[in-house]
């Protein structure tokens, strides 16, 4: 069990994880924005650190800003909540280099079943069921467009 548990996440998502692990005895740390310093989730924590600006890539994508928060705190493990860094495998990889545990999947995982076709041969080879459809990405423009049905879509 941990002792302390740094949040790598806001609002709903953080709170449901800090009352989870309030009833379990555990002690919590939320990063926050600058804007959002009194929110909910950083409230209830027993701990916070700010890890940076209001845009999400100078905060709850930062992640060596997250790092320093991590020792700062001296947290043995990181709750990615969802969105953000949750599907980062580099992240989920850093932190098992530093012997910090991810609660999550392992870095590997999030990897390969990031690429969904890849997921999707995975998931066939374990015998899961999966939707039938295309077994290869979309090349033909005209085809993704067709699919799609929207032509604005951006093909550089």
């Amino acid at each position: 069990m941990f002792k302390k548990i740094l949040i790598a996440n806001r609002g709903e998502i953080a709170v449901r994880v800090i009352r989870a692990c309030k009833e379990w005895g555990i002690s919590t740390v939320a990063v926050h924005s600058d804007v959002d310093r009194d929110s909910m989730h950083v409230r209830l924590a027993d701990e916070s650190v700010c890890i940076g600006s209001h845009q999400p890539t100078n905060s709850y994508l930062n992640i060596p800003a997250i790092l320093s928060a991590i020792e700062l705190t001296n947290a043995e493990a990181v709750h990615p909540g969802y969105g953000f860094l949750s599907e980062n495998f580099e992240f989920a990889k850093i932190l098992e280099d530093y012997k910090i545990k991810f609660i999550g999947p392992s870095s590997k995982l999030i990897r390969m079943m990031g690429d969904k076709i890849q997921a999707k041969k995975i998931a066939k080879e374990y015998g899961l069921p999966v939707i039938e459809g295309s077994e290869g990405g979309i090349s033909d423009i005209n085809q993704a467009k067709l699919y799609w049905k929207d032509q604005r879509m951006n093909w550089t």
